[in-house]
């Protein structure tokens, strides 16, 4: 068995639950849109997964590659008084994580709220990025979904 590089929290919480998922191996990739770009995906089906300020606590989103967070629309779906992308030294401190290591999954990890982009259920299947730089993990939305817990929810635009 090849050496993994995937998180072991990560691996284990996707063991634990019992979700369906297939590790894809890659060269070293540190964006969502390199991810698609090195699989020959199309950016819809490549979920990056972000983290934001809300008011004083934080939470994950998720949403295709190939859009980006309409903040004002984030802010009437969370109904916080402000939202803000997150420093990326942020992640390092919240995670003990490397900046562009996150994974939806660290959401239930951290008990933070995950917030799911409608438009990523759109593809039947998506890679998302689990915490390493060489290897993501492919499954259904659906289950990424219920993994997460995720708030479906409008707030993305294209870019």
């Amino acid at each position: 068995m090849r050496h993994m590089k995937i998180p072991a929290k990560v691996l284990n919480f996707l063991k634990k639950n019992k979700i369906k998922h297939e590790i894809i191996g890659h060269r070293t990739v540190y964006t969502a849109y390199d991810l698609a770009q090195t699989l020959g995906r199309k950016l819809g089906e490549v979920a990056k997964t972000l983290v934001v300020k809300v008011d004083k606590g934080h939470a994950i989103l998720v949403l295709p590659a190939s859009r980006q967070v309409d903040f004002k629309v984030l802010k009437k779906v969370t109904g916080a008084k402000s939202v803000d992308i997150d420093r990326e030294n942020t992640m390092v401190k919240l995670f003990k994580i490397k900046a562009g290591a996150l994974s939806p999954f660290h959401g239930p990890l951290y008990k933070l709220p995950v917030y799911v982009d409608r438009a990523v259920m759109r593809a039947q299947k998506a890679v998302v990025q689990a915490g390493s730089f060489e290897e993501s993990v492919h499954m259904k939305t659906k289950d990424l979904l219920k993994a997460v817990e995720g708030k479906l929810a409008n707030f993305s635009k294209k870019k």
